[in-house]
């Protein structure tokens, strides 16, 4: 428990740190972030992350992730970047001749696009001007609050199990307590700064993030007791991989952005 502790305080601190710096340093942290996490997502399927298919996967990552108009650079849209890289993808299992397979390919397709979206509308969000910072610190921690009061809630009163089969420990009423917080969270952040942003597309936000981070931890659940893992992987002593730790945000942030809730 001090080592997760320590990691989390540590892990936290500079991330924390970046957001508020914004600009390049915090897009690197996010691309690193990115690449590991799928680097951890190809591992988990048994694939090579360095297997031509893998670097396909690595690209696709790559393409979402970097800011091409910033770069002056004129690039496919994101429909037409997807099925280019299905088609190499697919390509690969016949010059590979299977020895990657379809379904292996397809994972390949479905991680480069969960891992590259969910943190390229991480620096989607901290770019909008003028309120970035503000509409990022909003959206955390209304994750951070549905993880905290669904925890706290779930011990305290907990009884009825939410979802047995993948998570043993969540219970329906942790999870409602989880809402609950994260909109309290969100109406705070409201108050503070009313001028910014309206009370009911806070609340919506905040119900939001915690539905679907309670969804995207859920998915990485799942996927693990698949797998027959603990842990994504061992960046974080205690608390496990990147895909372990930003689980819940790869799937918010997107779903606040294809909402307009935060329009960029």
């Amino acid at each position: 428990m001090k080592q997760r502790i320590l990691t989390g305080l540590g892990a936290g601190a500079l991330f924390l740190l970046l957001l508020v710096i914004g600009g390049t340093p915090y897009e690197l942290l996010l691309l690193l972030l990115a690449l590991i996490g799928f680097f951890e997502f190809a591992r988990l399927n048994g694939i090579s992350p360095f297997h031509p298919a893998g670097l396909l996967g690595f690209a696709g990552v790559l393409f979402f992730m970097l800011p091409w108009e910033e770069l002056g650079l004129d690039v496919p849209s994101d429909s037409a970047a997807i099925w280019l890289l299905l088609l190499l993808l697919l390509s690969v299992t016949v010059v590979a001749k299977n020895r990657i397979a379809v379904d292996g390919a397809a994972l390949l397709l479905l991680g480069a696009v969960y891992v590259g979206f969910g943190f390229a509308a991480m620096g989607d969000v901290r770019s909008i001007e003028p309120h970035g910072l503000y509409l990022s610190f909003l959206s955390f921690a209304a994750i951070w609050a549905s993880d905290i009061g669904a925890y706290f809630i779930g011990k305290a009163i907990g009884k009825r199990k939410l979802w047995p089969a993948i998570s043993p420990n969540k219970t329906i009423e942790g999870s409602l307590g989880g809402i609950a917080c994260a909109i309290a969270a969100a109406i705070a952040f409201q108050l503070a700064a009313p001028e910014t942003i309206g009370f009911g597309r806070a609340v919506a936000i905040g119900a939001v993030a915690a539905v679907a981070g309670q969804f995207g931890d859920l998915i990485q659940s799942a996927y693990k007791r698949h797998r027959g893992v603990k842990d994504s992987g061992k960046l974080l002593p205690g608390h496990g991989g990147v895909l372990d730790r930003c689980d819940s945000w790869i799937v918010v942030f997107p779903l606040l952005v294809l909402t307009g809730l935060l329009p960029l």
